[in-house]
């Protein structure tokens, strides 16, 4: 598949927690959603507009549902921090094939130890994960406070974590995985060159974004640091930045 449009950029690769919906457990501005919905029927239709695809560390069963919400029938989709491609275009599930069955076994080793240490502490793990495990606590500073702990226990027992936070959550993703492999793998499918795609991401973990973008975007509400990357900074927040965002591109 070779995808092109009559705009500046083909593709817009967009987080999802910070960006398109709260990263709590908040409701989600639909209203907002729709008009992206409505710019991918266009893009996909005209071909006179970059696609609105998805790239998170959410599950990928969120980051499906999310990627048919806003009528991207066309382009795969990210989840779990580049473990998972999703095709729209054929129901596709793709893991990415350096992840081996050694991977998976750690993987499920770090579930069971994270769960005999943390989870009479309140912390849980996220479902749906496949190779990666996230943590999650209501009181953010306590499992801010984990996250070294963690991290230099699996330095020591020789796992191949990398160990990042997010607003919210604690993730243990494999070192050798990331949005950026990821990204690697969706533009290689599609045929999109990278002078050609956009992103949009709000923290840190999304410097693996910026690798692979020719320009990227923040909304308000993102953390300082990854700013500093940035191409443009929306003056608003979340969704409406997204949606200021794809205005400063296809103006």
């Amino acid at each position: 598949m070779t995808f092109r449009t009559t705009a500046s950029y083909d593709l817009v690769i967009c987080d999802i927690d910070g960006c398109l919906s709260p990263e709590s457990h908040a409701p989600i501005n639909g209203p907002a959603l729709t008009k992206i919905a409505e710019h991918n029927r266009r893009a996909i239709a005209d071909r006179d507009r970059p696609v609105v695809t998805l790239c998170s560390g959410r599950p990928i069963s969120f980051v499906e549902c999310l990627c048919r919400l806003l009528h991207n029938t066309l382009i795969p989709a990210i989840g779990e921090n580049g473990v998972w491609l999703w095709g729209p275009a054929d129901n596709s599930f793709e893991r990415d094939p350096k992840i081996t069955e050694e991977h998976l076994e750690i993987v499920h080793e770090a579930r069971q130890l994270l769960r005999s240490r943390y989870e009479d502490k309140g912390v849980i793990q996220q479902p749906g994960k496949t190779a990666s495990v996230a943590l999650y606590h209501s009181d953010t500073d306590y499992l801010r406070s984990l996250q070294p702990e963690i991290a230099e226990e699996f330095e020591r027992r020789d796992w191949p974590f990398r160990v990042s936070m997010t607003w919210l959550y604690i993730n243990c993703d494999l070192q050798h995985v990331s949005k950026a492999t990821a990204i690697d793998r969706l533009l290689d499918q599609t045929g999109i060159p990278t002078e050609r795609v956009a992103g949009i991401g709000d923290t840190m973990s999304d410097h693996f974004m910026v690798q692979r973008v020719a320009w990227f975007g923040c909304p308000a509400n993102a953390e300082e640091e990854i700013t500093k990357s940035a191409d443009y900074v929306s003056p608003h927040e979340e969704v409406e930045g997204v949606l200021d965002i794809l205005d400063q591109l296809t103006s």
